[in-house]
């Protein structure tokens, strides 16, 4: 019962196979080769304009770099407090920026509303030169909570970034899981809504290790190139990880999988829902589960049963499950005899 991270899950026969094709005889190196040279039209189609795609091999590396792109140095970005590229990213987004400031803004179950983000607003005082100059929106969906921010909050949030004259990033490390969840086409949930450039992952949802930095206005995506190159995310056999990002959204099997692991997070909330001294603290919206036990000694019983985890916030008594598109429906089965032989069934 490996509820850890879908990061933790394997990669996906059909992406598996791509790579093996990928792999018969040589082939042009550092993205000239024929596969990277189909993807600005193949992610064009699927987005319903021109956009311009960058193969890299971390969501670390999609973020710093697309924030370098959208922010000068002396600029801000803000970002929901508990966002990935504010709590977990060791200082990337600053290093490659060479210093932009992030702003964290409070948000309810991992989403910023729009008037966190005016107080975050208000609170940067304008035309002084001893303060950063707002520059970028970055937006995580799905959240870091598991939670997704609806199609009308983006256009919400992106239309009074721009109003202020800034730009929008959407961390998409999950953006599978999101459009599982959203059911509306990928255009409304990014540049129709107002977002600039897209973080979009691959790696938790079945790929080895593939994510695209994709910018949906290609002017944005000047400098990207050379960032890319200095930064030492320019892989000189490209063509493998072009071809598991072709892999992942030909057929859709991107939505399948996602859609998968959205399932079985659902069947494991519900469990949640039936144990006695459990709750969720946050909406089941893709696939992350997060469970508050009254008694935390409980949690040390549960993962004696087999179930790993993340114990997100100890003092709280709260842990992270994870489902991914790997997640079968016996160790669903196998989580309810665990869960219930720890904390009991509801009265």
């Amino acid at each position: 019962m490996h509820f850890s991270s879908d990061n933790a899950s394997g990669v996906a026969p059909e992406i598996m196979a791509a790579l093996a094709r990928a792999n018969d005889g040589p082939a042009w190196a550092y993205g000239k080769d024929a596969i990277t040279r189909r993807l600005d039209a193949l992610y064009s189609e699927i987005f319903e304009r021109e956009v311009r795609v960058f193969p890299l091999a971390t969501g670390t590396a999609a973020n710093a770099l697309i924030l370098a792109s959208l922010t000068p140095p002396w600029g801000a970005v803000f970002c929901e407090q508990m966002s990935h590229i504010n709590v977990d990213e060791g200082g990337a987004p600053e290093f490659y920026s060479n210093g932009a400031k992030l702003i964290p803004v409070p948000g309810q179950h991992g989403r910023m509303d729009v008037a966190g983000l005016e107080e975050a607003f208000a609170a940067l005082p304008r035309g002084d030169v001893h303060h950063v100059l707002p520059k970028v929106l970055s937006l995580t969906q799905a959240t870091e909570s598991g939670t997704v921010y609806s199609v009308e909050d983006v256009g919400v949030l992106c239309d009074r970034a721009h109003k202020e004259g800034l730009r929008v990033h959407m961390d998409g490390a999950r953006f599978a899981n999101a459009m599982a969840h959203l059911g509306c086409t990928h255009a409304e949930a990014t540049w129709k809504a107002g977002v600039d450039a897209l973080s979009f992952g691959a790696t938790k949802n079945g790929a080895m290790a593939a994510e695209a930095a994709i910018f949906f206005d290609p002017s944005l995506a000047e400098q990207f190139e050379a960032r890319r190159m200095r930064g030492g995310h320019l892989f000189s056999k490209m063509r493998f990880l072009s071809a598991q990002l072709e892999a992942y959204v030909t057929d859709d099997l991107w939505l399948r999988l996602a859609a998968h692991a959205n399932g079985q997070a659902q069947g494991l909330a519900g469990i949640v829902a039936e144990a006695a001294g459990v709750d969720l603290v946050h909406p089941v919206e893709s696939d992350e589960v997060f469970v508050r036990f009254e008694d935390k000694a409980a949690i040390s019983t549960l993962r004696d049963s087999g179930v790993s985890f993340v114990p997100w916030d100890p003092a709280a008594g709260i842990i992270r499950l994870v489902a991914s598109f790997q997640t079968t429906d016996e160790e669903v089965r196998q989580f309810r005899a665990a869960l219930h032989s720890a904390v009991g069934y509801q009265a």
